[in-house]
């Protein structure tokens, strides 16, 4: 049985990551599970997490967690600090009268609880008091929301809104005064409204090309970095850094270029790139942006008939988010750069061998089982593989990070 687990991020008010919450799906195949298969699922899920590194995964941020009856019972909360865990539960926890009880419990240890499809009934009522976030679905267009979210305010009660994946359920969501958002629109909005067109094209277009041909000319690169001075200065800050323990401070871009190498600095030139003050979902999109153009990369070898390197499959990953940040269509965004035309049409259109393999990545960074089987199948991609990629790809890109944010000794 295949187990599958992604991270979606939730940002507060001021659009700032504050949680992330964790989606899981066992087995795409499988329509019903028996009860015994559901044992297996909660095995399956305990084993994960307790191999998991939380902590790399989560980037220090607080997890939302459905727990279905199962889970509870097997104490999975327990992995978790109660300052970094929500127990989010659903109706088929509420109508379970051992969970329940567990339920109270964890209240008890200090854990938040989260309940998602809130109904107006008795059970629902009947343990809001150890409730501390009601989930609202923007998908829903009954209305029904309004009263929910009426009724979550004169209890005291914070919301979460979810599935916000246009700009109209955003406002939406504003208009009905949710505390948190969560949805594709969010994951991908802008934090400012920059318009870097020029700037990219000049500089972080070059330097890319530059990093990522077969045989990489070091002094064409260091050329291009010497004209930029936010990209100088970023480099040169980054291999004084804690990360690479020196005793003498590099103070040139070639000498930067020597200690970092290209292989790393490929990986790392487009958050450098794009780095600002302030985090947000900006930060976020820019990890987004790593983790597709790695994610893509490490599945390369796995998959058949996808006409492109592994430095190419990064750049498809990477590229994919540069209609958000230069906030244009993609189209444009990609029209002038000289890359293959089969990233062009993956990123656009979503067709061929190489939309295929966008697709799976796509599609697991927004749960969506089905849709990511279907092009696993079409590529040969072996299931197995995908969740083991995504974390290691996860906890890659969170340790870049971090790095990135200590400060130089220099300073």
């Amino acid at each position: 049985m295949d187990t599958y687990i992604v991270r979606q991020p939730i940002v507060d008010k001021s659009r700032n990551v504050v949680a992330y919450e964790i989606l899981y799906k066992e087995d795409v195949n499988s329509l019903y599970m028996r009860d015994d298969e559901s044992v297996n699922v909660a095995s399956a899920i305990e084993q994960f997490l307790t191999n998991m590194d939380g902590e790399k995964f989560l980037g220090g941020n607080t997890a939302f967690f459905t727990f279905t009856p199962n889970l509870l019972m097997k104490n999975i909360p327990k992995m978790f600090p109660s300052n970094k865990m929500v127990i989010q539960i659903d109706d088929t926890t509420i109508i379970h009268p051992v969970a329940q009880k567990i339920i109270y419990r964890f209240k008890k240890q200090g854990y938040r609880v989260a309940v998602k499809g809130f109904a107006f009934s008795p059970r629902y009522f009947g343990i809001l008091d150890v409730v501390d976030i009601i989930k609202v679905d923007l998908s829903d267009d009954t209305g029904s929301l309004e009263n929910i979210t009426r009724v979550a305010h004169s209890f005291n009660k914070e919301i979460a809104a979810y599935n916000i994946n246009s700009a109209e359920a955003l406002e939406r969501a504003q208009a009905l005064e949710c505390d948190y958002y969560q949805g594709s629109y969010v994951a991908e909005q802008k934090k400012l409204k920059v318009h870097r067109t020029d700037h990219m094209q000049s500089n972080f277009f070059q330097l890319m090309i530059a990093v990522t041909k077969d045989e990489p000319d070091t002094e064409e690169i260091a050329s291009i970095i010497s004209r930029d001075v936010t990209l100088a200065f970023s480099l040169i800050k980054l291999v004084n850094s804690a990360y690479f323990a020196r005793r003498n401070r590099v103070k040139s871009v070639q000498q930067a270029l020597v200690i970092l190498g290209i292989g790393q600095l490929k990986q790392w030139i487009y958050l450098l790139s794009f780095k600002q003050d302030g985090g947000g979902v900006q930060d976020e999109l820019i990890k987004i942006s790593f983790q597709r153009g790695k994610f893509c990369e490490n599945l390369l070898p796995y998959v058949h008939g996808v006409p492109l390197s592994q430095n190419e499959a990064y750049m498809m990953g990477m590229f994919s988010t540069l209609g958000t940040l230069m906030e244009v269509p993609i189209e444009r965004a990609l029209a002038e750069l000289p890359i293959a035309e089969e990233i062009k049409t993956a990123l656009t259109t979503g067709e061929g061998p190489a939309g295929d393999l966008f697709n799976v990545v796509l599609c697991y960074e927004n749960a969506d089982w089905a849709g990511m089987s279907v092009s696993a199948q079409n590529l040969g991609l072996p299931t197995d593989v995908i969740s083991r990629t995504y974390f290691e790809c996860i906890e890659y890109v969170n340790e870049i990070w971090q790095q990135l944010q200590t400060p130089s000794e220099a300073q």
